[in-house]
């Protein structure tokens, strides 16, 4: 075990004194993760000294670990030469997760620099869509030619396992590279030495296609516990494969948007402390802006509506609506929460929604009639409300509760129907909808109970 508070001591004093063996002695004897967390405490040109005095494979190894906003930074003071060799040794999946956020300018510059078979591959990977199964993928994968005997097989892969990401998948591929099967290094080691591969591999292999969201490939991948994932081209061809480290990031990322949006914020790039002000004062003002316009339709709302009602009775609704507007604005919210939740881990056809719609609206019954009584004995007994005062309030509750359940799961559904990220439904939103119905509603209630209709 390591402490990184007491390692970079020594590590600035190995820079102090240019001790080149010491830096390289220091990036081979820890874990990349970890010296990639010690360099965390330097400047991003004492970070490329100490990177610079090891190996380029072990660079890239270390490289991979640094978090990618740091990785820009440090990238700034890297020689154009040197900075070339990194991005050769680098996954394909993470270099091309670096280029696409560097100046294009400068990706054109570098690109000469790089190895011609590199270079194809990075740039075969930057065409395809952001978001898609092709832009998260790897071309690292072990494969073998239908007609290979197992003993062949085997001495195939240990040529390839140096350069591959993961051998432990090995995908049956044609002349035209056409994916015919797959079989696990296990059923290699276990068959017989003649047996030819065609014979014992898996023919029904799950696939996804390289225009496939990245967010289904994620879940398919975690749905089937798979290591890894083919990816293919129209003609079914094998262009890659998606990996489950590859899928937990992509988990991560959308489990990040969609805390982000159910707040009301325009999900960050990179984490908060390493966002400039400037942008979280953009992202974040958006949505403020779009619930201030929200907020001005429901005092529209009780604009309109005060001239039906006289003086005493205004008087003692205006107590209730923060109790009225809060009960439907929570229940909306709990249902976008728990619809978007469940949207993020799986598909949700016609047959589902119309369960979900049912569902809620029995959820609504009960929420609302609990809710209900509660706050018609609230009225009651503590703001001393007459009883059809109380019962304006209790009516009220259980509708704008009923209204705001349903609408809180039905809306985000709705725009995955339109093709559109459900969690773009967040909570301060579904809030804002509910409240602008609760007045209405409130006051179309106490109209009709109080005033006599």
């Amino acid at each position: 075990m390591y402490n990184r508070l007491l390692l970079l001591p020594d590590l600035r004093e190995l820079l102090d004194v240019s001790d080149v063996a010491g830096l390289a002695e220091f990036c081979e004897a820890l874990h990349p993760a970890a010296v990639a967390e010690v360099l965390e405490g330097l400047e991003a040109a004492e970070s490329w000294q100490v990177l610079s005095s090891c190996s380029p494979v072990r660079q890239a190894e270390i490289f991979s670990f640094i978090d990618l906003p740091d990785q820009l930074e440090l990238v700034e003071t890297v020689p154009r030469e040197q900075f070339s060799r990194l991005i050769e040794e680098m996954a394909p999946d993470d270099r091309v997760d670096l280029l696409e956020r560097l100046d294009p300018e400068r990706v054109d510059n570098l690109l000469p620099m790089v190895a011609q078979a590199e270079r194809r591959d990075i740039q075969r990977l930057l065409s395809f869509p952001e978001d898609s199964a092709g832009s998260i993928m790897t071309t690292e994968y072990a494969s073998l030619p239908a007609e290979t005997t197992v003993v062949e097989a085997i001495d195939l892969l240990r040529q390839q396992a140096p350069d591959r990401e993961t051998i432990y998948y090995v995908y049956v591929i044609d002349e035209g590279r056409r994916l015919r099967g797959f079989i696990s290094l296990r059923e290699l080691i276990l068959a017989r030495p003649e047996t030819r591969v065609d014979s014992i591999m898996e023919r029904d292999v799950i696939s996804v296609r390289v225009d496939d969201d990245q967010e289904e490939v994620a879940q398919r991948l975690a749905r089937f516990d798979f290591i890894a994932i083919p990816v293919v081209d129209e003609q079914n061809q094998l262009v890659g494969i998606v990996t489950h480290d590859d899928a937990m990031d992509v988990a991560q990322e959308e489990a990040d948007e969609d805390a982000y949006r159910s707040g009301a914020v325009v999900p960050l790039e990179d984490d908060y402390l390493s966002t400039p002000l400037v942008t979280l004062a953009w992202k974040r003002g958006g949505w403020l802006i779009v619930l201030l316009f929200a907020a001005v339709l429901t005092a529209l709302a009780l604009k309109s509506l005060k001239q039906d009602l006289d003086a005493d009775a205004l008087q003692w609704m205006a107590l209730f609506i923060p109790l009225v507007l809060a009960s439907g604005g929570n229940a909306g919210s709990q249902s976008a929460t728990l619809i978007v939740r469940a949207l993020a881990i799986s598909q949700f056809g016609r047959e589902e929604s119309v369960r979900v719609l049912v569902r809620e609206l029995v959820l609504a019954g009960f929420l609302g009639g609990g809710l209900a009584i509660l706050s018609f004995l609230t009225a009651m007994w503590f703001v001393e409300a007459t009883v059809p005062q109380a019962a304006v309030v209790g009516i009220t509750v259980f509708l704008v509760v009923a209204m705001g359940t349903v609408t809180g799961a039905m809306l985000p559904l709705g725009f995955r129907r339109m093709g559109l990220d459900p969690a773009l439904m967040s909570n301060p939103l579904i809030a804002a909808v509910v409240d602008v119905v609760g007045v209405v509603i409130y006051y179309n209630v106490a109209r009709i109970v109080v005033a006599g209709g």
